[in-house]
C-alpha cells in the first residue's frame, strides 16, 4: 500500500544512513535566504518560521522522503504537464480531482534508500488536478445564467476584519446579504413570471393582434377561432405558471445535487484537540468547509420563496377581480385566504434566513429536517391551491394592459434591495472603524458594493429577458404594453452607466501611460548592464503598468457601485412618481429633455437587448467550445472558491471538496512516511493550498512548508476578503506552518507580495523575481527570452532555489506515528506537538 512501511535490509539502512549524513550535510551548507555563510544559529533568518523538534521518537527509514504537491491555478492543466511527464498515475482520487505521479515514482517510499542514494534531497512530485470541479464540464456554462448569485455570495465573504465583541454586528452583516440573496431569487422568478405570465399569457394571448401573430398561443386567446377552455384569464394565468414553477423547482434540482456532491463531503476530524486550539483561523475551523446545513436551510428557503412569488403573480390577480362589486363571495373569501397565506408563507421564509447563519466551530451534521421538507411542501400545495382558485370559471374577467401589480412587485423588489445595500454599507462601516486596516479594499466597503453590483446585474438580466421577449411577441407593432414601466426606467439609465464606465476606462489608459513612464526608467535600472533596447524596455513597462492596474480595482468597482445606487434610485422614482416610461413622462417638458429621455429609453433597451444576447451567445458557445468554457472556469475558479453562504442556488464551492483532498493527503502522507512535504501552489492553487494548510492539526502545520508563486492571497484576497486573507489571518499561518517562502514578478497582474508586518515581510517574501530572465540575447538565452508574467514560474531558478531551501529547513528528521486513522493518530501527535 502506498505509503506504508516495509521491513528494511541492512544494506538498505547502511544507504539511508549514508543520505542521511549528506542532507545534514547540504542543509547546513546550504543556509536558508537572508543569511551568509557562517551566520551564528541564534540570527534571525530571514525566510524561515522556525520550531523546535517536535518529539524525540526519530525513524530515519523513510523519513528522508521528500514529497512535493503541486497545485494548480484558474484555467485547470493535465497532469503531464504538472509533471512534465507524459506517463502519469492516478494514485488516490476520481474523474472529478484526483492526486497523479509520475508513472517512476508510483513505488518512491518502498524505493526511498535507491532514490536518496541516486539523488538525495530531490522530491517526489505529486500533482493535485482539481479543473474537473470547475471548468471540466460543458454544462458548467449553464451556471452563467445564475452569475447574480454568485455574485452576492461573494458579498457576505468580504466583511471588514472585527474583533471578538463584535458578534452581532457580523451576524447583521450576514443577515443583510443573506436578505439581498434573497430578493435576487425574487427578482429572477418575478422576470420568469413577468415573461410568463404577463407578455405571454396575459397580454399577447389576450390581444387578437399579437395571438394571431403567434399561432401557438391560439388556443389560449379568446377571440381565435380555437377559443376554448384554456382562453379564460386566470385559465391561462394557471396554465402560463408552470414555466416559473418548473424553472424554480430546476433551481432546487441543481442547488440539491451540487449539495450532495460538494457540501456534504466531510473534512478531516482531529478530535478534541483541533477543535479546542485558541485563536484558530477562520478557513481553519473544523465545520467552515461543511456548510451542509445552512446551504439545506436556505434552498429550502429559496424554493419557498420562489413558489410564493408565483402564487403572489396569479392569486393576487385573481383576488383583486373578486374583491370588485358584484363577485361571488365564495371566490371573495378564498382570495383572502390565498393572500393571507402568502403572507404568513413570506414571514416564515423571512424567518428561516434570518434565523440562523454559518456553524464553523464544529462538524455539524444534523440537519433542521421542519424547515428543510415542510416549507417547500407547503409553499408547493397553496400554489397548487391558488392555481385551482385562479382557474375557477369568470366569464366576466378579461384580460387588458399590463397584468396588476407588476410595478408593484418590481418595484418593491428595488427599494428593498436599495434599502439592504445602504443599511449593509452603515454596517460594514461600522466593522472597519472598529479594526481598520488601509489594504482593506473599499475601507471596507466592498462587500456592499459588490452587493449593489450582483442586484444590478440582476435587474440587468430580469430586464433584458422581459425586453427580448415583449420585441418578439409584439412583431405587428404596438399590439401589446410590453414589461413593466419599472424596467423601462432601468433600461433607461444604462446609457449613463455605460458612459461613466466608459470615463473610467479612459482614466485607466491615462494612469496605465503614466505607470509605463515610471515602469520605464525603473527597467532601464534593472537591466543597466545590458545594450539598450528602446522596444524592449518599452514593452516590459508596457507590462508591468498594466499589472498594475490590478490595484486600482477597488476605485473602479466603488465608482461604479455608487453611480448604480444613485441612478437606480432615480429609475425607481421616476417610475413610481410618473408611472409612465421615461419618453412618456418627458413630453410637454424641453424638447433637450425631451429628446434626451426618448434617446436613452430607446439605447438603453437596444443595449440591454444586445447585452443579453451576447450573454447567451457566450453561454452557448462555452457549452460547445473547450476554449471558451476554459475562459469561463476561471470565473468560476475565482468566483467559487467560497462556500454558498447567502445563497443556495450559487455555483458550488469547489473548495469544499479540494480543500478536504488536500488536507486528508498531507495529513496521511506525512503521519505514515515521516516525510519532509512541501505544499507548492500556483495563482489559485497557492489559496487552496493556504486553505488546506489552515485546516491540518497544529502539530501537522508545523511539519509542513508552503510555497507560493503568483499567488493572489494578499492582493486580491487579503484586500478583498480581509476577515479571512487579512494581515493577521496571514501572520498567524507564518507562524503555525514550519516556513513559507512565496515568488512574484512585476510582470503578474494577479500575484504579488503578502507584505506581513513587521520582521516577517521578508521572511516569507522574496524579492520580485526578474521577468523577463535576460533581457537581450545571451549564452543561456541565445533567443528572445519571453515575458512570463502570470506564467511558468518554474522556469525561474529561484523556484529550485527556494524548494530546496524549503526542504533542507524541514530536515530529514520528523516524527511519525502510525495509523491512518486520525483519531488513533491523535495521542501521538499531541506528544510531537507539544
Amino acid at each position: 500500500m502506498l505509503g506504508a512501511r516495509h521491513p528494511l535490509t541492512r544494506s538498505a539502512r547502511a544507504l539511508l544512513d549514508k543520505s542521511f549524513k549528506t542532507t545534514e550535510r547540504i542543509r547546513r551548507e546550504q543556509p536558508p535566504a537572508g543569511r551568509t555563510l557562517g551566520a551564528p544559529p541564534s540570527e534571525a533568518q530571514p525566510g524561515w518560521s522556525r520550531h523546535e523538534a517536535h518529539g524525540s521518537e526519530r525513524r530515519p527509514a523513510t523519513a528522508d522522503t521528500a514529497l512535493e504537491l503541486l497545485v494548480h491555478g484558474v484555467g485547470g492543466t493535465t497532469p503531464q504537464e504538472m509533471l512534465n511527464d507524459p506517463r502519469t498515475v492516478r494514485i488516490t482520487g476520481d474523474d472529478t480531482a484526483a492526486v497523479f505521479r509520475r508513472a517512476d515514482d508510483v513505488e518512491a517510499e518502498k524505493e526511498a534508500a535507491k532514490r536518496l542514494d541516486e539523488d538525495p534531497g530531490k522530491p517526489v512530485p505529486e500533482a493535485y488536478v482539481w479543473c474537473n470541479l470547475t471548468s471540466g464540464n460543458g454544462s458548467r456554462a449553464l451556471w452563467l445564467l445564475l452569475l447574480p448569485f454568485m455574485v452576492v455570495n461573494l458579498a457576505h465573504w468580504m466583511r471588514p476584519t472585527v474583533r471578538d465583541n463584535r458578534v452581532r454586528t457580523v451576524r447583521l452583516y450576514g443577515l443583510l446579504v443573506r436578505l439581498a440573496g434573497l430578493t435576487l431569487t425574487v427578482l429572477l422568478v418575478a422576470a420568469a413570471c413577468e415573461v410568463a405570465l404577463d407578455l405571454a399569457a396575459w397580454q399577447c394571448a389576450g390581444t387578437s393582434g399579437c395571438a394571431q401573430e403567434h399561432s401557438w398561443l391560439g388556443f389560449l386567446s379568446p377571440a381565435g377561432p380555437d377559443a376554448g377552455w384554456w382562453s379564460l384569464p386566470g385559465r391561462r394565468l394557471a396554465l402560463a405558471a408552470l414555466v416559473p414553477a418548473a424553472l424554480t423547482v430546476l433551481l432546487w434540482y441543481l442547488s440539491h445535487r451540487t449539495w450532495s456532491a460538494y457540501e456534504s463531503q466531510p473534512p478531516i476530524e482531529y478530535g478534541a484537540e483541533s477543535d479546542d486550539e485558541p485563536g484558530r483561523a477562520g478557513l481553519g475551523r473544523p465545520g467552515f468547509w461543511y456548510g451542509r446545513r445552512l446551504v439545506a436551510r436556505l434552498r429550502a428557503a429559496h424554493t419557498a420563496a420562489g413558489l410564493l412569488t408565483i402564487v403572489a403573480a396569479v392569486g393576487t390577480s385573481a383576488a383583486r377581480y373578486d374583491r370588485e362589486p358584484g363577485g361571488p363571495l365564495t371566490l371573495e373569501a378564498l382570495g383572502r385566504i390565498v393572500e393571507a397565506s402568502l403572507v404568513v408563507g413570506g414571514v416564515v421564509v423571512v424567518w428561516v434566513v434570518c434565523r440562523r447563519g454559518r456553524s464553523e466551530h464544529r462538524l455539524d451534521r444534523h440537519l433542521d429536517a421542519a424547515p428543510v421538507r415542510l416549507l417547500p411542501i407547503g409553499s408547493l400545495a397553496l400554489l397548487a391551491l391558488t392555481l385551482l382558485y385562479a382557474g375557477w370559471s369568470r366569464p366576466e374577467w378579461s384580460s387588458h394592459d399590463r397584468l396588476p401589480g407588476g410595478d408593484a412587485i418590481f418595484g418593491g423588489i428595488a427599494l428593498v434591495q436599495c434599502l439592504l445595500v445602504m443599511v449593509l454599507g452603515v454596517v460594514a462601516h461600522l466593522l472597519y472603524r472598529a479594526h481598520p486596516d488601509p489594504r482593506t479594499a473599499m475601507r471596507g466597503l466592498a462587500g456592499p458594493a459588490v452587493a449593489m453590483l450582483a442586484c444590478a446585474l440582476g435587474g440587468v438580466m430580469s430586464g433584458g429577458v422581459a425586453q427580448r421577449v415583449a420585441d418578439w411577441l409584439d412583431g405587428t407593432g404596438g399590439t401589446i404594453d410590453g414589461p413593466p414601466v419599472l424596467l423601462t426606467w432601468q433600461a433607461s439609465v444604462i446609457p449613463p452607466l455605460l458612459i461613466v464606465v466608459l470615463l473610467l476606462v479612459g482614466w485607466l489608459a491615462r494612469r496605465t501611460v503614466q505607470l509605463r513612464r515610471i515602469e520605464t526608467a525603473a527597467v532601464e535600472r534593472d537591466y543597466e548592464d545590458e545594450p539598450a533596447d528602446a522596444e524592449r524596455t518599452r514593452r516590459i513597462a508596457r507590462m508591468r503598468a498594466m499589472a498594475a492596474l490590478t490595484d486600482w480595482a477597488p476605485r473602479i468597482i466603488g465608482i461604479t457601485s455608487i453611480v448604480t445606487l444613485l441612478l437606480g434610485a432615480l429609475a425607481l422614482t421616476g417610475a413610481m412618481i410618473t408611472e409612465e416610461t421615461p419618453g412618456e413622462a418627458a413630453h410637454g417638458t424641453y424638447a433637450v429633455v425631451q429628446g434626451g429621455a426618448e434617446a436613452a429609453q430607446a439605447l438603453g433597451s437596444w443595449l440591454i437587448g444586445v447585452g443579453f444576447i451576447l450573454f447567451v451567445t457566450w453561454g452557448r458557445r462555452a457549452y460547445k467550445d473547450p476554449s471558451a468554457r476554459r475562459t469561463i472556469g476561471i470565473l468560476w475558479d475565482v468566483g467559487t472558491f467560497w462556500p454558498r453562504a447567502a445563497h443556495p442556488f450559487a455555483p458550488p464551492c469547489y473548495a469544499e471538496r479540494a480543500v478536504p483532498d488536500l488536507t486528508w493527503r498531507m495529513a496521511t502522507w506525512t503521519s505514515e512516511t515521516g516525510g519532509r512535504l512541501v505544499i507548492s501552489g500556483h495563482s489559485q492553487g497557492s489559496v487552496l493550498a493556504a486553505a488546506a494548510a489552515w485546516q491540518l492539526k497544529p502539530s501537522v502545520r508545523r511539519r509542513v512548508a508552503l510555497l507560493t508563486y503568483g499567488s493572489p492571497l494578499e492582493r486580491l484576497y487579503g484586500r478583498w476578503f480581509p476577515a479571512h486573507f487579512g494581515p493577521d489571518a496571514l501572520s498567524r499561518l507564518h507562524r503555525e506552518v514550519d516556513c513559507w517562502r512565496n515568488l512574484y514578478r512585476a510582470t503578474d497582474p494577479i500575484g504579488g507580495p503578502v507584505r506581513l508586518p513587521g520582521d516577517s515581510g521578508p521572511q516569507v517574501d522574496r524579492d520580485a523575481l526578474k521577468d523577463p530572465l535576460a533581457y537581450g540575447r545571451t549564452n543561456d538565452h541565445p533567443l528572445p527570452a519571453p515575458i512570463l508574467g502570470h506564467s511558468d514560474y518554474q522556469a525561474d531558478p529561484a523556484f529550485a532555489e527556494e524548494r530546496e531551501r524549503l526542504l533542507a529547513r524541514l530536515g530529514p528528521e520528523v516524527p511519525v506515528s502510525r495509523g491512518l486513522d486520525p483519531e488513533s493518530r491523535a495521542p501521538a501527535m499531541r506528544r510531537q506537538g507539544s
